[in-house]
């Protein structure tokens, strides 16, 4: 299971069963989500920082979020208080950006039972959900992360060289709205345009309006138009790695299995030697 809906999280919070709540909020133009956090967040969630936790800022050449490595991450776990076998549960509310980035780092690193909760915080007050104010009790945990190597982890990752070969020879997504493919706009990299070959699918076309995930079935849909038929190589990427991973769990969530260029335009950009193209 890759989504929980606010009414399946509100029923397994009532169990005994052992639920680890992230908070995970986080925009491209407001990526410290704390004061946020501070203003209200679902009953025993801690905040998890992108930039420094789900990411490792000391990393260069690899854009602008590189992966955590594996100890790393794993002192965060712990900090946030999660054991081996717990279920953990990452919300967002932003176009589920953080929530899908900390999914995919969190079960590239080797943990099995991540969910996303479905319209982010929104859609837990949506129904009928209530809201804590200041920190949650602290408690250590105790999980084992089994990959140190995040790029080499338990999901399927592209360098840039397999990317160029998939946008050539499979179909390779990119989730960044039209106007950043196009090349028409770049408001963070220096450089504006796409890999040559990618396809645009930007990660807002997998969400319904009130930013829950589009249904399986519309899902493989709207994949198939843009040429995903699960027969040929597949993989995304985005800025940074960020929104991407909204679309590697909406096609997980449809049975399809995309790879993550985690670096993205932000490496792909960076790189003189890479060819840049522009226009549809």
């Amino acid at each position: 299971m890759t989504i929980i809906t606010a009414t399946e999280l509100a029923d397994l919070l009532a169990t005994d069963a052992p639920v680890r709540l992230l908070d995970v909020r986080w925009a491209l133009t407001r990526p410290d989500g704390r004061e946020a956090f501070a203003d209200g967040h679902i009953p025993g969630a801690v905040y998890v920082d992108l930039e420094t936790e789900l990411s490792d800022p000391s990393v260069t050449g690899r854009g602008r979020h590189p992966l955590p490595s594996g100890r790393d991450l794993q002192a965060s776990l712990r900090r946030w208080g999660i054991d081996d076998g717990d279920t953990v549960v990452a919300y967002d509310d932003w176009n589920r950006a953080g929530s899908s980035r900390a999914w995919w780092v969190l079960r590239a690193a080797g943990l099995t039972d991540v969910r996303i909760l479905d319209g982010g915080l929104a859609g837990w007050l949506e129904a009928g959900g209530s809201v804590q104010y200041g920190r949650a009790a602290e408690r250590t945990g105790s999980v084992t992360v089994a990959h140190d190597d995040l790029y080499a982890g338990a999901l399927p990752v592209l360098t840039a060289a397999e990317a160029a070969q998939i946008a050539a020879n499979g179909i390779l997504l990119d989730a960044r709205a039209p106007e950043r493919f196009r090349g028409e706009l770049e408001p963070v990299d220096p450089i504006a345009g796409h890999i040559p070959g990618s396809v645009n699918l930007p990660s807002t076309r997998v969400l319904h309006e009130d930013g829950g995930f589009v249904e399986p079935e519309k899902l493989r849909e709207r994949f198939a138009r843009r040429g995903v038929d699960g027969a040929t190589p597949l993989g995304a990427y985005c800025g940074s790695g960020v929104t991407a991973a909204v679309l590697v769990v909406a096609a997980a969530s449809a049975g399809i299995d995309l790879a993550l260029f985690p670096g993205s335009w932000s490496q792909w950009s960076s790189d003189p030697d890479n060819p840049v193209a522009t226009g549809e």
